[in-house]
């Protein structure tokens, strides 16, 4: 049973691990340019009063997986500027068209965290439930004597054993759960972008989550995001395809 549980944890809230794939970042205007941050492609856009630092938030985005950017910002100007999540925009090209792609914000993110947290629990109740089953019947037992007269018996002080350790080892999976989803939202809390009014030479940034784009028939995966930053518009173009195919 002890073995079975982490499974289907796994199985049920990571899901299935597929092929990676590798992002680049083309600078689309003289007023951005393109470079390497620690082995990944990133990229700088500068407008008048903000400065945008793009790059992926790892070396591979999981194929059919949402992309994961990490946004910098700073604040130029002589005054503060304010930055809105709901202003960011993310479009596909396919086929000669745009069509829209979800910014995932940190309220969905932290709905999401919630939903896996009472998923979680529900698994652990029901694997709960059948530590506490198979330990109600541990007191129970069977003999053969050399005659060869079979019976049954009971233990008391084996049954109580048995459910002393599936308390202990219940209580132990459910407080790895709550331990664990309050990790997830600590992070999430930390990690993930959200509106800001940046103060003059301010930086701020945190990770965009976005809604997995289509495959289309080439193969090769090409977006803009939109960043606006007080006026300033940043528009990133992002290809996104098998490793070393793009």
């Amino acid at each position: 049973m002890r073995q079975f549980i982490p499974a289907v944890l796994c199985a049920a809230l990571a899901g299935c691990v597929s092929a990676g794939e590798t992002v680049s970042l083309k600078a689309s205007n003289p007023n951005q340019q393109s470079l390497m941050r620690d082995g990944q492609p990133a990229l700088v856009s500068r407008q008048k009063n903000s400065l945008v630092l793009v790059r992926p938030a790892s070396r591979q985005i999981q194929a059919n997986g949402r992309p994961v950017f990490v946004v910098g910002i700073n604040n130029l100007s002589r005054a503060p500027i304010d930055f809105r999540v709901s202003q960011v925009e993310a479009n596909q090209r396919v086929a000669g068209g745009e069509y829209p792609m979800q910014v995932v914000t940190f309220e969905m993110l932290q709905q999401e965290e919630k939903n896996r947290q009472v998923a979680a629990a529900i698994l652990v109740g029901v694997a709960g439930a059948a530590n506490a089953y198979s330990a109600s019947q541990a007191g129970y037992g069977s003999y053969t004597t050399p005659s060869g007269r079979t019976g049954t018996f009971y233990s008391p002080t084996a049954a109580v054993i048995a459910q002393n350790n599936a308390a202990v080892q219940n209580e132990a999976m459910i407080a790895g759960t709550i331990e664990q989803g309050q990790r997830n939202m600590a992070q999430l809390e930390r990690a993930v972008i959200k509106d800001n009014t940046l103060l003059p030479g301010e930086w701020y940034g945190g990770q965009l989550h976005l809604a997995p784009p289509v495959t289309p028939d080439s193969g090769a995966k090409n977006y803009t995001i939109v960043i606006t930053v007080g006026s300033d518009r940043h528009v990133v173009d992002v290809s996104q395809g098998a490793a070393g195919s793009i």
